[in-house]
């Protein structure tokens, strides 16, 4: 990021004066006059009062979309336009990127550095991706009978409703809204509440790069009023949603009691990061394996939270990352050289501490961390955690934290840790690091996931497809793949 000072960056912040209002049909839209409190996780104050949807504006958000597919220009532009716009959101956010990652950190607690350095380069990069990836598609023609001419082509779904997290608020909600607005479709996207601010500012920015009114609105509000409005909207014709598990099951039944639209779910996950005793490197392997659970404060599903380690290497891995977890700098989410910031809010803090609880109440061991820091700050800051002497059957190996909180196995063979990576409800990672090809290609095979890290953690790029199996939902973000989700198949058969 730029050679910017914590005093530097203290300032910036103070400026800020980032959007409030609902973003709908290419305006600010202020509602019913309904506000909730967005407060920062960094030190507890009041970032600002966010206009709170309820149905009212949930339907105008979805009309505007309405209007914009069924008789805006958007879906009927040449693709190459469309991908011109969308690299002129790309270029905006780069131009606005120092402003956009404040947002980000102040929100939601992360990094000044992680925000500007990993958020900001992931939507910047996803809107220039899909932008150029616009009018590279390609439709089909089967072979058919000397008499027929059969065609197959990809049409936009309509109206997308995205709801999306707070953990990255930025990048989760590019991964949806790019591939939806190159396919054609017209979008309502619905941020976190504890995480709106830089979503209201990404629709701004999107109208700004030529976005007609309508191709893309802004609503802020609750899960359970708005989001639920969304997914039961009858106008609304995909819902692409990432977040919990248990929230993914009421979009479901939303779809269900509605128009039946189709629901595409990104959710929890229990990774699995195996570690070999001929992994090619034990110091890098535990290096990573702490990186994965501390990064973003641990607060992401790809999270390698279940640690299994080979006996024989368990308690060599294990006090490396414990070195690790003690020297992890903490801090303000807003200076450079904090490694770790604040979870995104006091509640948020108080349901990992319980975890936290119940794991030394079930007889695991707690070799680091364990209590919250910086509590002079006014912020939801918690030491990095790690626990051993974990056993499959208790919470700490089962239940998601979301937090960084690692726990630690120790397994004897292969077909063992096999069985334990896959003892989980959940299937949206896992990794693996061995120096043996066909143990590499063997374990892939079995281990339930959808993405699987040989050697490596939380690598790839946008040209490769993202989303879980089992209880970690279905369909895929990122890739060529993605477009699948916003897209129609139409079958012409032309007898000649």
């Amino acid at each position: 990021m730029p050679a910017l000072a914590h005093d530097e960056l203290l300032r910036r912040a103070k400026d800020l004066t980032p959007p409030t209002r609902h973003h709908v049909d290419g305006r600010e839209e202020p509602g019913g006059g309904a506000t909730f409190t967005v407060v920062s996780p960094r030190d507890g104050q009041v970032l600002a009062e966010v206009a709170d949807a309820r149905q009212a504006e949930v339907d105008l958000a979805v009309a505007a979309a309405r209007r914009a597919f069924d008789s805006g220009p958007w879906p009927r532009l040449a693709p190459a336009d469309r991908g011109r716009i969308l690299l002129r959101v790309a270029d905006l956010l780069e131009a606005h990127r120092t402003e956009l990652a404040l947002t980000v950190s102040l929100e939601m607690g992360k990094p000044i550095s992680d925000a500007y350095g990993i958020e900001l380069r992931a939507a910047i990069g996803t809107f220039r991706w899909y932008g150029q990836l616009a009018d590279k598609l390609t439709d089909e023609s089967p072979h058919t009978a000397p008499d027929a001419l059969a065609l197959v082509t990809r049409e936009p779904a309509g109206v997308v409703g995205a709801v999306v997290p707070w953990n990255f608020p930025l990048t989760l909600a590019s991964w949806k809204v790019a591939p939806a607005l190159a396919a054609g479709c017209t979008v309502v996207l619905k941020p976190s509440e504890n995480a709106p601010l830089s979503a209201l500012l990404l629709g701004r920015i999107a109208t700004e790069a030529g976005l007609p009114p309508g191709v893309l609105n802004v609503v802020t509000g609750d899960g359970p009023v708005a989001g639920r409005a969304l997914g039961l909207h009858p106008d609304v014709d995909v819902l692409a949603f990432t977040g919990s598990t248990a929230v993914g099951r009421h979009f479901l039944r939303y779809a269900a009691d509605s128009n039946l639209k189709r629901v595409w779910l990104e959710l929890g996950g229990k990774s699995p990061n195996i570690v070999l005793p001929d992994a090619p490197d034990l110091e890098k392997a535990a290096a990573t394996a702490a990186w994965g659970i501390f990064f973003n404060q641990g607060e992401m599903c790809t999270a390698p939270s279940r640690l299994l380690v080979h006996s024989s290497v368990a308690e060599r891995v294990t006090e490396a990352i414990v070195t690790r977890a003690r020297e992890l700098r903490v801090g303000d989410p807003l200076d450079p050289a904090t490694e770790m910031g604040a979870l995104v809010g006091e509640a948020h803090l108080e349901r990992v501490l319980g975890h936290v609880g119940t794991g030394l109440d079930e007889g695991a061991r707690l070799r680091a961390g364990g209590g919250r820091t910086l509590a002079d700050s006014g912020g939801s800051f918690l030491r990095p955690t790690v626990f051993d002497r974990v056993e499959p059957g208790m919470r700490l190996a089962r239940e998601e934290i979301f937090g960084p909180v690692l726990s630690v196995l120790a397994f004897d063979d292969l077909d063992e840790a096999v069985r334990l990576a896959n003892a989980t409800e959940y299937g949206l990672a896992a990794g693996l690091w061995t120096s043996d090809l066909s143990t590499a290609h063997r374990v892939s095979r079995a281990l339930r996931a959808g993405t699987v890290w040989v050697n490596c953690y939380e690598e790839g790029d946008l040209t490769v497809p993202f989303g879980g199996v089992k209880q970690s939902g279905n369909g895929r973000d990122k890739s060529v793949h993605a477009m699948e989700k916003y897209t129609e198949l139409k079958t012409t058969w032309i007898q000649l």
